[in-house]
């Protein structure tokens, strides 16, 4: 999917949902997860659908990387943070603040 605006800064505060118009799915032909949004498929690898799967608008990122350290052995919140800014500027993350 192409880019549909600028990069925004997302921080520790900020607490991420999906858009309306997108959906988180797994796959089973691909045996992946895949993001769901009109007329684009994003075939997602492990780390993406797990930061993805816990963005419900509730918590903050400071609270997805924390869940994220607990499974996995190398977690970087700046990493995080543009994943999320780069969904954002496609529109199919909303980032609002806490």
């Amino acid at each position: 999917m192409p880019s549909n605006g600028p990069v925004r800064t997302v921080g520790d505060t900020d607490r991420p949902r999906l858009a309306p118009h997108v959906r988180l799915a797994y796959d089973p032909a691909r045996g992946r997860h895949v993001l769901l949004a009109p007329e684009a498929v994003s075939v997602l690898n492990g780390t993406g659908a797990a930061i993805l799967d816990l963005c419900d608008g509730e918590r903050t990122v400071t609270q997805i990387v924390a869940e994220l350290s607990g499974r996995y052995a190398h977690v970087a919140g700046d990493e995080v943070r543009l994943f999320l800014a780069r969904l954002a500027a496609r529109r199919c993350v909303e980032v609002g603040d806490g």
